[in-house]
């Protein structure tokens, strides 16, 4: 059985289920698409429950069957969002994020809908002395293909060489 090790022994293992890559490597036009995942009634609630959204919509059965516009609850547009993106969580050690533009939701998703999400790189430009800013889109589908979300994701890259984008 191995003993007690400090860390720094191991600072040279990969760090698992992160990335690298730098502003220089990131391709403009290039797609990624997530694996899917179904959204279940006890973790809509819990989530709802976390953020305090009860609105009848996405708390109240009897109200979303006998009243509600849908016949059935949807879930919170906030846990979409959350969940679209985290399926695309890249972990890179490199970006930092500078915020969200355009996010719309476009159609409604419910318990029980499975969604996946499509992330394209837009666009990338010199920002800092240390970093370029990068803007990608994420489209969170609910199968059978439905777009339900659409928003773009402006990150700050460092730079692999930043002597390259100093003013």
């Amino acid at each position: 059985m191995p003993e007690n090790t400090p860390i720094e022994q191991h600072k040279d293992i990969p760090l698992y289920n992160t990335e690298t890559w730098l502003y220089e490597d990131f391709k403009i036009g290039q797609k990624d698409r997530s694996i899917s995942r179904t959204i279940s009634e006890g973790e809509a609630m819990m989530f709802n429950g976390l953020v305090l959204d009860m609105h009848p919509y996405v708390g109240d059965q009897v109200f979303a069957k006998e009243e509600g516009l849908f016949g059935k609850r949807l879930v919170a547009g906030a846990m979409v969002f959350s969940l679209g993106l985290g399926l695309m969580a890249n972990n890179n050690v490199n970006t930092f994020s500078y915020g969200y533009d355009k996010l719309r939701f476009i159609k409604p998703v419910f318990i029980g809908d499975t969604i996946y999400t499509v992330r394209t790189h837009l666009n990338k430009t010199p920002k800092y002395d240390e970093m370029g800013l990068i803007t990608v889109s994420y489209e969170v589908y609910k199968q059978p293909g439905d777009l339900v979300l659409y928003c773009e994701h402006l990150q700050t890259v460092k730079y692999k060489n930043p002597e390259s984008f100093k003013k």
